[in-house]
């Protein structure tokens, strides 16, 4: 896919929330349309007016008439008004190409509501958006093409990096990537707290502990290198390293984590099926 080929479609926004504003601004920061190009509604006009002066999109009185206006539409409300928004814009739909990043809710749940043949593509960023570090899961609905594909890919990328998964593992992604920025921040402040102890100021300790967690994230994802020789290179026969993860395997560090991750996960299946 060309530059040129996403630059000339228009985006409407349903829902500027936190994760669609941040979307927004990554796609305009990314320069992948103009922001002229992207429309946007929301209930909350006078925030959407806000946001038409900062960033110099459109904003659009109702939803039916950011479709109208769109070639691809993003959904990024809560949930349970999703079909409240479905019922309202189908039948200004068309061809048009739907992202959903509303959590927990079904390609099926789009697909049955809306025309036949309707294009739709679920995605699961996380809150990492905010700083355009997130990870999008993005998974397909049964219309859905090569390059409508590739369009979904390049506006996540504008935010982060995405993976393409089936969508069975979306609970997974839940517990993983979606819950798994607020485990990171619980390690950054008790590598902070133990730095603190140690009898540095909390503005350092946190500082080191952050770009820490940064820097050692930065490894995985650029050397390619397993993360067991990555740790390994740090550990030295005898040293600090070795004798701080003796600690961190006697209180069960390790577990936790995947534990965390798994419970996550279940809750996220309880979820959908309540929904």
């Amino acid at each position: 896919m060309t530059s040129t080929y996403l630059t000339s479609k228009k985006i409407g926004f349903i829902g500027t929330g936190k994760m669609g504003e941040a979307l927004i601004k990554g796609i305009l920061h990314s320069r992948l349309v103009p922001p002229s190009n992207i429309y946007a509604s929301d209930l909350d006009y006078v925030k959407l007016q806000l946001m038409e002066k900062d960033y110099g999109i459109i904003a659009c009185e109702d939803n039916c008439d950011t479709v109208e206006k769109s070639d691809i539409i993003i959904i990024a409300v809560k949930p349970n008004i999703v079909p409240v928004v479905l019922e309202e814009i189908k039948e200004s739909l068309k061809n048009r190409l739907i992202i959903s990043i509303a959590a927990g809710v079904s390609i099926d749940t789009y697909e049955n509501a809306l025309p036949a043949g309707t294009k739709v593509v679920r995605v699961m960023p996380n809150i990492a958006a905010t700083v355009k570090e997130a990870v999008s899961s993005i998974c397909l609905g049964t219309a859905v093409s090569r390059e409508d594909t590739d369009v979904a890919v390049a506006v996540f990328n504008a935010i982060g990096r995405t993976v393409i998964l089936p969508e069975h593992l979306m609970d997974a992604v839940t517990g993983l990537s979606g819950s798994g920025p607020a485990y990171i921040f619980m390690i950054i402040e008790a590598l902070a707290d133990g730095g603190v102890h140690e009898g540095l100021d909390r503005k350092t300790a946190r500082l080191l502990a952050a770009q820490t967690v940064l820097g050692a994230a930065k490894m995985v994802l650029d050397d390619g290198t397993h993360t067991a020789d990555l740790k390994d290179m740090v550990t030295s026969p005898g040293g600090t390293t070795i004798r701080g993860i003796r600690v961190m395997e006697q209180y069960g560090v390790r577990v936790a984590m995947m534990n965390a991750v798994i419970a996550a996960s279940e809750r996220s299946r309880e979820l959908g099926k309540k929904s």
